[in-house]
């Protein structure tokens, strides 16, 4: 799909348009790619709105100056397309609305940050002749890999072959298997788990909870489009692309040496998806995770683990 870059300015947390003519000294820019068609699919709707609300109106005056005529049915003809009318009115309008917010969105999206830690030694972790067992069946491997200072894994496989239990056990969580999994000595890591069904409280309670600063935590959450009215809502309550939101923060909020992400772009918009990117090129962490965004493997992956 053909894309237009828009170059946007950034101060701190305040991103503006490059339209100002006298932007302060610590502005800097950066551009967010949209598809090109927007635009245009956006003149277009505008444009059969127009043409939309001018047809009742078109049929209402045909009542007028042309001879004898039945008024009554045109009338009720002219009633009967306003009312039409107005529906697909309301219908574009709210297309018009959505499209332009995107537009918006591309041109405030701004800048995350991670805080990545260095490892004492270049190997993290590793799996030696792993294999994942369901009912005591064996659904992969066995598989040896490590996990070296500035990878960024990914594990790629066909459902329920056991991507998700790989990352558990280098969480510490017990998952049936055969094999070692050697984690490195005071090893810090960030995990964003793939279910969200244990979220649950306010975001005060979980960042008290996961001891991470409540202040951080809700500004990232604002930074990747989340709306201040959520923020005394009860968890359980967001949608599922909140929750994961709140998931993905979370991890953005942690000094880890490793990051565990299991699904992250989950229900994630497609804003937020290019604000992730960016960050993990820019600051490089080392990863393992698991997406079946084709284009997110793509572009962060250093190498991939077949399954």
């Amino acid at each position: 799909m053909s894309r237009i870059f828009i170059p946007i300015l950034h101060c701190g947390e305040y991103p503006v348009s490059s339209a100002w003519t006298h932007p302060p000294k610590q502005f800097h820019r950066r551009t967010v790619s949209v598809p090109v068609g927007w635009w245009f699919h956006i003149s277009h709707l505008r444009q059969a709105a127009q043409r939309t609300s001018a047809w009742s109106v078109r049929t209402e005056t045909a009542k007028y100056g042309n001879g004898p005529v039945d008024r009554g049915y045109i009338g009720h003809k002219s009633a009967k397309m306003m009312k039409r009318a107005k529906t697909i009115e309301a219908r574009q309008k709210q297309a018009i609305e959505e499209k332009s917010g995107l537009l918006k969105n591309a041109e405030y999206t701004e800048n995350l940050k991670l805080f990545p830690q260095k490892y004492h030694t270049d190997t993290l972790a590793s799996f030696s002749h792993i294999c994942i067992c369901y009912d005591r069946k064996p659904v992969c491997g066995p598989l040896s890999f490590s996990v070296q200072q500035g990878d960024r894994l990914v594990l790629h496989g066909k459902n329920g072959s056991g991507k998700s239990s790989l990352l558990k056990l280098l969480t510490g969580i017990s998952v049936p298997h055969t094999g070692t999994v050697t984690v490195g000595s005071g090893l810090q890591i960030s995990y964003v788990p793939q279910d969200t069904s244990h979220l649950k409280g306010t975001l005060s309670d979980f960042a008290a909870q996961n001891q991470i600063e409540e202040t951080l935590l809700k500004t990232l959450l604002r930074k990747i489009d989340f709306a201040r009215t959520q923020f005394l809502k009860d968890m359980q309550d967001f949608s599922e692309g909140q929750k994961k939101k709140v998931l993905v923060a979370k991890s953005l909020c942690e000094q880890a040496h490793l990051y565990v992400w299991d699904e992250p772009l989950n229900f994630i918009d497609i804003y937020s998806r290019m604000q992730i990117e960016e960050l993990i090129l820019e600051f490089a962490p080392t990863m393992i995770f698991v997406e079946h965004d084709r284009t997110f493997r793509q572009k962060i992956a250093t190498k991939t683990i077949e399954i």
